[in-house]
Parts: structure tokens; C-alpha cells; sequence
């Protein structure tokens, strides 16, 4: 049994990588986590059964049908779901030469599309006398601009936007809502290890910035204690740098 008292966290992409290190920090802190997947259901039941108050929940976060009747089973079910953490995304490559119509597509609707209809979705049916919490996790290169991963770029332009017209729709609520913008943390896309500890250290600190820094801040944010709609950058002062290209290709000396 759910404890009545014990807040409860649906983090999207929570099966692996950085969402699966949220999951952790918050059920460390004494939270009920609902660990979202879309394909990777062996790994979400894995760290579920780590977790000492987890389920997991799987849906396409593209499909609004199937995110509409999610969040209304998870509203009902859960009176102290208070805190939504928007982490699955896509990352694929195209080109600010030439857009990839599929890419765009799936990148458009995975990365702004299908978490703006969840945030909507939780912020009109949670049921939480807490205030409800909404944090979209964003990237550095929204402030430290370069044209690689073209379409995905955009989608996570199109979300930081949409968190600041959430914030201003909600003031005067308990709601809140933020953005949490990560640097390079993990290897990403096709890069391999030593190619990560390489762009991992590309910024102010020359310092590869640790995953569990991103949950602790998710972890802050939760708490409602910023003003809505601010944005946390973790990423060791990357986002102040001015980076022609993704450091997965400067890493490789690419220009």
C-alpha cells in the first residue's frame, strides 16, 4: 500500500539514464515514484523493484490519447501525485541545411508536443492539496546555441517556451512550474566512452558534471521553493560558453 502521506513523482524516460538516477534520488528522499517507459519495460520493472514505493507506467509520450487516459487513472488512483518531471526525449541528427521530415516530426512531437499535453493533463486532474509541480527538463544549448541536432534544438526551444506560458497561466496558484537544463553528462547519441569524458569536460569548470547533480536540483525544484517559471542550468557553466558546434563533434575535432 501507497502511503497517504508519501508525495508521488511521475518521471517520463525514467527507465534509464538521467531519468532513472531521478527516480532513485526521489525514492531515497521518500517518494512514491511512477517510472515511465515507452520500449524499455525489462528496465523499468528492474529499478522499480529497487525502489522502495515505485510502479512503473508504459505509453508512447507522442500519443495524447494514451497520456489523456494515463494521467486520469494516475489522478484517481494517487491523491498526492504532486510533481511531474517531463525527461524521455529524442535525439537524433539533422541539419540546419537541410531539416529531416521524420526526424522533425517524431522530435517536434516527442520533445514539446507530448510533454506539454502531459503537463496540461496533470496540472487540470492532480489531485494534490500540495500544489502541483511541473519540471521540463530542457538542455544548455538553448543558451549556448549551435545548428547540430537541427530538430531536436527546436522542440526543446518550443518546450522552454511553453514552460514560461505555463507559469504565466498559472500565477496566483500553488502550481508551479520550471525548467531544468542539463549539460553534456552522459555519452550521447553514437559517442563512446572516452569520447564523452573528453566533451563532458568542455566547459567553465573543465569538469564532467555528474548526473546525481541534475536529480538533486529536480529534487529542489520539487520543493516549490523558486518562483515559477525559472530555469536551473547544470551543466558546469557550458550554457555561458559560445560552442559552435555540439560538443560531440568538437570532441572529435569536427568543425
Amino acid at each position: 500500500m501507497i502511503s497517504a502521506k508519501r508525495p508521488a513523482v511521475l518521471i517520463t524516460g525514467s527507465a534509464q539514464r538521467l531519468g532513472a538516477d531521478m527516480a532513485r534520488r526521489f525514492a531515497d528522499s521518500g517518494w512514491h515514484v511512477i517510472v515511465h517507459y515507452h520500449s524499455s519495460s525489462t528496465d523499468a520493472d528492474r529499478l522499480a523493484d529497487t525502489l522502495e514505493s515505485a510502479e512503473t507506467v508504459g505509453f508512447d509520450i507522442s500519443d495524447l490519447s494514451a497520456i489523456e487516459k494515463t494521467v486520469k487513472r494516475l489522478a484517481g488512483a494517487l491523491l498526492e501525485w504532486c510533481v511531474l518531471i517531463n525527461c524521455a526525449a529524442v535525439f537524433e541528427p539533422d541539419t540546419a541545411h537541410a531539416i529531416d521530415p521524420d526526424v522533425f516530426d517524431t522530435a517536434i512531437r516527442t520533445n514539446a508536443e507530448g510533454p506539454v499535453a502531459l503537463a496540461q493533463a496533470f496540472l487540470a486532474q492532480a489531485q494534490s492539496d500540495r500544489g502541483r509541480c511541473v519540471i521540463n527538463v530542457l538542455d544548455q544549448k538553448l543558451a549556448n546555441m549551435n545548428p547540430d541536432f537541427f530538430s531536436y534544438t527546436m522542440a526543446k526551444a518550443a518546450l522552454a517556451n511553453a514552460t514560461q506560458m505555463l507559469a504565466m497561466a498559472h500565477v496566483g496558484s500553488d502550481d508551479r512550474i520550471y525548467g531544468l537544463a542539463p549539460g553534456a553528462m552522459l555519452p550521447s547519441h553514437d559517442q563512446v566512452a572516452h569520447e564523452h569524458e573528453i566533451s563532458g569536460r568542455m566547459n567553465l569548470l573543465h569538469r564532467l558534471t555528474r548526473p546525481d547533480e541534475l536529480s538533486e536540483a529536480a529534487l529542489f525544484l520539487a520543493s516549490g521553493a523558486l518562483e515559477s517559471g525559472q530555469t536551473i542550468y547544470v551543466d558546469s557553466g557550458q550554457h555561458l560558453m559560445s560552442q559552435p558546434r555540439d560538443v560531440l563533434h568538437l570532441a572529435r575535432g569536427e568543425s
